[in-house]
């Protein structure tokens, strides 16, 4: 074979690979920014839909959704703001549809919705920001569960674990709400740069924390091929309080001993907190005085327990309040003045008032949000295990 057809082969031969490789990517299409945080504090959302008659933003710093314009090569556009910095989540309505925006890698891990993410930096660097700071690790593990099946964990160590292995830790236990998964506190709560923040300002006291996921019933309908059951409709409800019991037993019989076994950890009441948001504060309460052995520190964010279920599940706890101001360290309970469970909340506070349990409570503007509980975390943690 003569040197001029060989080349001309290897040639065709290359050109059939690339051929190959281009089919093999799906379509790019124009590049997209979105979301453009600006100087001034707007933020420009931009989302490609040539064939879309009609995209609107959807987003937590807006009161109802807002018109997108569509421009050149189909993509729409608008700019909203200034916005009060902090993290929000968003999403677009395109011709009525909820979607993300495959622009953003940052997303809303939820069990309903995926929401998108956007972080407006504040001209001071906010307590969950990324600072230049020595920073924790962030785990995955897995455990054995109830029932058989196999649970998750997001688990926080903080600066110097691996560097110092005869050191101990005492840890948090940190529930996230209704429909949220054990990677909510991490990436929209971003506990883990909150604490590496304190830590570096001297203002926490080095601790693992350790991030479940709350909704057992899902879980064991999902491993064993069933479907996952409702949410609870009554907050106090049998099945509601059925649920949280389950939690508390996976809790405190399993999740408590896989870490306890795997982690350096000061294995006692006294360097144990428990904490949670909505449906998980709710669990907190009630794997706490359940269980005034395991732990000593107690935080419940936008969450309560009625009366009646304090009278009838808790009777001891306020019949014998000088001895549970003994054990509980911290007891702490937090609301927004907006949070659709602001009233339940105080009347929590005043039940316990009334009881003489000790508390320590916050009530802060704004609603149901994660922008809220990152304030409750970062006043929190300073409090435990001192």
């Amino acid at each position: 074979m003569n040197q001029f057809r060989l080349s001309r082969l290897r040639l065709i031969w290359a050109l059939l690979c690339l051929s190959s490789v281009v089919n093999a990517q799906p379509p790019r299409g124009p590049l997209v920014v979105s979301p453009q945080v600006n100087a001034d504090k707007t933020v420009t959302f931009r989302y490609l839909a040539p064939q879309a008659n009609e995209v609107k933003l959807s987003a937590q710093f807006e009161k109802a959704p807002v018109a997108m314009t569509k421009g050149e090569q189909g993509i729409w556009s608008v700019t909203v703001g200034p916005i009060k910095p902090d993290i929000y989540p968003y999403s677009f309505q395109v011709d009525g549809v909820t979607v993300m925006d495959p622009a953003n890698v940052a997303f809303f891990p939820n069990e309903r919705f995926k929401a998108s993410l956007v972080d407006v930096p504040g001209d001071t660097p906010l307590v969950h920001a990324m600072k230049n700071v020595p920073h924790g690790s962030i785990n995955y593990e897995y455990y054995p569960s109830l029932e058989g099946t196999t649970g998750s964990l997001v688990v926080y160590t903080p600066p110097g674990y691996d560097q110092n292995p005869s050191t101990k830790y005492p840890v948090y236990y940190l529930i996230s709400g209704t429909t949220d998964t054990e990677e909510t506190f991490f990436k929209v709560g971003k506990t883990n740069l909150i604490l590496d923040n304190l830590l570096a300002e001297g203002k926490a006291k080095p601790m693992i924390i350790v991030m479940p996921y709350g909704n057992i019933a899902a879980r064991v309908a999902e491993q064993k091929g069933g479907a996952k059951p409702a949410d609870p409709t009554v907050r106090d409800g049998a099945d509601a309080v059925k649920r949280a019991n389950d939690f508390a037993t996976d809790l405190v019989s399993r999740v408590i001993p896989y870490v306890e076994k795997n982690y350096r950890t000061i294995a006692n009441r006294e360097n144990r907190a428990i904490g949670g948001f909505s449906r998980g504060g709710g669990q907190t309460l009630r794997t706490a005085f359940s269980n005034m052995d395991k732990f000593a520190w107690v935080c419940a964010y936008s969450s309560y327990l009625s009366p009646d279920e304090m009278e009838r599940s808790y009777k001891p706890l306020v019949t014998n309040p000088d001895n549970t101001n003994k054990q509980l360290k911290l007891l702490w309970v937090s609301v927004g003045s907006d949070d659709f469970l602001y009233k339940g909340t105080v009347e929590f506070m005043d039940y316990l008032k009334a009881k003489k349990v000790n508390y320590k409570s916050l009530i802060t503007d704004g609603g149901h949000t994660w922008m809220n509980v990152k304030h409750y975390v970062a006043e929190t943690t300073p409090l435990l295990f001192r």
